[in-house]
């Protein structure tokens, strides 16, 4: 898992005055779930077109298995990809569309129908090979297409947002087949979304892109956990952004920070008189009439809101600044709104996702 079967590195393209990728350079493990994550323009499908041979960089280069396949066609490159529209030939059938492929490689008959059966059995469309594309429900058309790709035994199968056409409840159903489809398989997945839930619910490892950079790489639990960069904390989950100002730190690399009128601590390494600004998830904070760790934070319990199992509530500090806080719990469970309370929450929860010295603009 740990060697590595494609590298991007520096990879740079333009478009007119629109610098669509700007120096992204990830090393992507054999058999490993990548997902490349960002908002609408922010470079991910022009990066996958690069791997696929669709487009060329300006600079920078692919190797596939260690070989340089930068100016390699297409057809060359051992990667297939599937797209969000299907891309199925509307007049052949289930059958003729997974085998087009291997008759394009000159694949025996009797080779090429075995492994469309095996692929059909694989996706859970056994018994389908007869019928037209019209004649499928949308997750069996993506299940087609997923077959289509993986029937040539590409060594890296790329993905640019399939589930994106499907409604709520057969998206998350064909998040859980593909995960353990590319289980079994062992196939490495470069796959590409918008959606923040399918990126943390499906991966290995998360690349977080934003105007065409590379935000941050890590497992979904080093991204949700611990941002490195204001966008990523803000681009998955919902998260507090708390600008304070260093007091001091212990030997520890305990910091005691300066905010809303009060004193909190993180943890990381600062300067005193550094402003910090920190990510706290809402479901971190806490709130009520004890204090720990260290804290000495009031606020006033301003707002609750209750959408169908989770609450959330909005605390308004001294300074007019807001926290808001999320979790589990009925209206039973409430604070009053009007209420002085403790706000604290474990300086280990907190990330420093961007710092400066005093005056300097954020």
């Amino acid at each position: 898992m740990e060697d590595t079967i494609l590298s991007i590195e520096g990879i740079h393209k333009q478009f007119d005055t629109v610098k669509a990728l700007d120096g992204v350079s990830i090393d992507v493990r054999r058999g490993e779930f990548l997902t490349l994550l960002g908002p609408s323009g922010c470079g991910k499908t022009t990066l996958l077109r690069i791997i696929a041979g669709l487009e060329h960089p300006d600079e920078g280069r692919i190797l596939l298995n260690g070989q340089d396949v930068t100016d390699w066609e297409p057809n060359r490159r051992e990667v297939n990809t599937v797209f969000q529209n299907y891309a199925l030939f509307p007049h052949m059938n289930v059958e003729r569309n997974i085998s087009y492929g291997l008759r394009l490689r000159k694949v025996p008959k009797e080779e090429a129908h075995r492994r469309v059966e095996e692929m059909l059995e694989l996706v859970q469309l056994a018994g389908f090979g007869q019928r037209m594309p019209s004649q499928l429900s949308g997750g069996q058309r993506q299940r087609v297409a997923i077959a289509r790709a993986l029937v040539c035994q590409p060594a890296v199968l790329l993905l640019d947002e399939p589930l994106g056409a499907l409604d709520l409840q057969l998206r998350r159903q064909m998040q859980t087949e593909l995960k353990s489809l590319q289980k079994r398989l062992g196939i490495t997945f470069v796959y590409i979304t918008h959606d923040q839930e399918e990126a943390l619910n499906m991966s290995d490892r998360i690349g977080i892109l934003h105007n065409g950079r590379l935000e941050q790489l890590g497992t979904p639990d080093d991204i949700y956990e611990r941002p490195i960069t204001r966008f990523a904390a803000q681009f998955i989950g919902q998260s507090n952004m708390v600008e304070a100002q260093v007091l001091d730190q212990d030997p520890d690399g305990l910091l005691t920070l300066r905010y809303a009128g009060g004193t909190i601590k993180a943890k990381g390494q600062a300067q005193p008189g550094e402003l910090l600004t920190l990510s706290v998830r809402t479901e971190r904070v806490k709130y009520g009439k004890d204090t720990r760790y260290g804290f000495d934070l009031s606020g006033t319990v301003k707002a609750h809101t209750y959408t169908g199992g989770m609450l959330r509530t909005t605390l308004l500090l001294p300074d007019g600044q807001e926290l808001t806080v999320s979790g589990m719990g009925g209206s039973d469970e409430r604070v009053a709104v009007g209420t002085q309370v403790h706000i604290q929450w474990d300086p280990a929860c907190s990330a420093i996702v961007e710092r400066r010295e005093p005056g300097e603009k954020a």
